[in-house]
């Protein structure tokens, strides 16, 4: 597993300095049913943006 995820979001409550992802797990979905044939079709899932 990655030891490092990356986020630009820096709006969401899981964002680190460094563009560091700080959630305890990542949840990815796509728009395409199971599979993806690129990242356009797909978002992740954890973003929480900050109050």
């Amino acid at each position: 597993m990655a030891q490092d995820v990356l986020c630009e979001v820096n709006n969401c409550v899981h964002w680190k300095q460094g563009n560091n992802c700080g959630a305890t797990q990542i949840y990815v979905v796509s728009h395409a049913g199971k599979q993806a044939d690129n990242s356009k079709e797909t978002d992740c899932k954890t973003f929480e943006p900050t109050i």
